[in-house]
């Protein structure tokens, strides 16, 4: 009887590496919380000084500050403690890149909500405030003041290198005006702003936003030619202008509303008017942009029926919609947007 081929040995290191993910991802979601970073940018410091100055239990702190050596957050040289590049740049809450906004949201809210995925995936039901009964995620942040603060900074962090290739990537010279639907802070539309004088934008969301709009815009220096409107997008009608732009703002809708918020796009565009819609999309194949495929899951914790979706997708939805030149546009890590054309008399 022939010999057989013992099989190939394959490590499991991956699989328990994504299993107990969650460990990694919470003592970043707590070193963001105590400030790590942003007291090391102040002032780099031994185990001891950074012990006292964060508030941190001896039997801990040499582990927790150790574990943030050997995931690459912090460098520890000659029993200093100090920042790694990346941690500089985007974990100093003083940094203009700073993205631990995002992080905070997701401590507070998205940590917790994520242990009923399970539930969710059974049910096909939101493990958020809804699941008890509380008010929507948009209602219970305009009740709440600072927790809307703190969404929308997420959102800004969210979005920042994502808006800034947006400015850089669509032909804005062939334009003079656009409106970002689902504003939030306004950093799209200042970044726009920002590298294109010649246009004039708005930034369109509910009234609550409005001061949190302003104080952005005015800090980024381009409040002169940006203007807030007030409404509800699947009440109100969206203003007019060249271009419309929604950021993340499909995934939170059923495939019915996302349809009609495209169809809202194009009653107040004129001809030859542009439509771009980004997020974190799911490549065509669904089988490599994890980030996306996350995302949708998120949105199944978060939402009665949002989901994420494909460029593909997308471009049928604008198509239906009456779009023409419809293309794909790469941005920055998982984000890419998708851009229709409304066509003119000629074309159309």
């Amino acid at each position: 009887m022939p010999e057989s081929t013992p099989p190939a040995y394959v490590s499991p290191e991956y699989i328990l590496n994504v299993g107990t993910g969650f460990m990694a991802a919470k003592t970043l979601l707590s070193a963001v919380e105590l400030g790590v970073f942003t007291h090391v940018a102040a002032q780099p410091g031994t185990l001891a000084e950074l012990e006292a100055r964060l508030g941190l239990h001896p039997r801990a702190s040499r582990d927790f500050l150790d574990t943030l050596v050997a995931l690459g957050f912090l460098d520890r040289n000659d029993g200093i403690y100090e920042n790694t590049p990346p941690a500089a740049r985007y974990l100093d809450a003083r940094s203009h890149d700073y993205v631990g906004a995002l992080l905070e949201m997701s401590n507070q809210r998205l940590y917790r909500y994520w242990d009923g995925l399970t539930d969710a995936l059974r049910t096909g039901q939101p493990q958020n405030e809804l699941k008890t009964g509380g008010a929507t995620l948009f209602a219970a942040l305009a009740a709440d003041p600072e927790r809307h603060q703190q969404f929308l900074s997420a959102m800004t962090a969210l979005s920042r290198a994502a808006n800034q290739a947006i400015a850089q990537k669509f032909p804005w010279a062939d334009y003079t005006s656009f409106v970002d639907v689902g504003t939030a802070q306004g950093n799209l539309a200042a970044q726009i702003a920002r590298q294109h004088p010649h246009l004039r934008g708005i930034g369109f969301d509910l009234p609550p936003v409005a001061p949190i709009f302003a104080a952005h815009v005015e800090a980024m220096g381009v409040a002169e030619r940006l203007q807030f409107v007030t409404g509800d997008f699947f009440k109100d009608p969206l203003p007019s202008a060249d271009v419309v732009v929604m950021g993340h703002i499909l995934h939170d809708w059923n495939l019915a509303e996302k349809k009609a918020l495209i169809g809202q796009a194009w009653a107040c565009l004129p001809p030859g008017g542009a439509l771009i819609i980004y997020e974190a999309m799911i490549d065509d194949a669904r089988e490599s942009n994890a980030q996306g495929l996350l995302m949708s899951l998120t949105m199944l914790i978060e939402t009665y029926g949002g989901f994420d979706y494909t460029a593909a997708d997308c471009a049928g939805w604008m198509i239906e919609a009456g779009f023409q030149q419809t293309r794909k546009v790469k941005l920055t890590g998982a984000e890419a947007m998708v851009i229709g054309i409304k066509p003119d008399a000629q074309s159309g």
